[in-house]
């Protein structure tokens, strides 16, 4: 059994590059993956990235929970786990997880992690944002939660998405804690 178990939420909002760049450096530091995707981001998933990334992205898990199992083990606090990025997050995940609205075991397992005072990771994917986006940004931050917009880093010259969206989540992954940094440092 690896040192830690991450649970990777994939929602169906634009990004669902970001992903599989997750699940990438999540496996690259051994952690084992929980993942739940919803129906929307199985789609996203196949029109972004290919007719084969929602099965390239199973095979990178150490389990999948089908979105509408509430009674998966993930759905529990008493399950350890140390954490949960959900990458991309739409806005309806965001604001299920900021009003509580645990309809289905992704916003279930964010929930989980907020009670529990664990780590949890928002990629937040929209643009430009409504005041209710803002609002619930805030409501989640203020539960502990870590509001991440999936923002490149311009500094870095990437020279194509996957860089920009591999440097995204290796942030994403580095504030989980687990160990030695994966993302590139600017340096002067």
């Amino acid at each position: 059994m690896s040192a830690h178990r991450v649970v990777l939420g994939v929602s169906g909002a634009s990004g669902a590059v970001l992903s599989l760049a997750v699940a990438r450096h999540l496996l690259n530091l051994g952690a084992e993956i929980d993942l739940v995707a919803s129906a929307a981001a199985e789609r996203t998933l196949a029109q972004e990235c290919g007719a084969g990334a929602s099965e390239e992205l199973r095979a990178m898990a150490a389990r999948f929970h089908p979105v509408h199992d509430i009674g998966a083990a993930i759905a529990s606090g008493s399950v350890p786990v140390s954490g949960m990025i959900v990458a991309p997050c739409s806005m309806r995940s965001l604001a299920a997880i900021a009003h509580g609205f645990d309809d289905n075991l992704l916003t279930r397992a964010a929930s989980v992690q907020l009670k529990e005072r664990r780590r949890l990771i928002l990629l937040a994917r929209e643009a430009p944002l409504t005041l209710a986006h803002l609002r619930n940004m805030s409501a989640v931050t203020e539960m502990g939660a870590v509001v991440m917009p999936p923002v490149p880093a311009f500094y870095l010259g990437h020279e194509t998405l996957e860089e920009a969206a591999s440097q995204v989540a290796a942030r994403a992954v580095d504030m989980m804690n687990l160990s030695a940094a994966c993302a590139q440092a600017w340096s002067p």
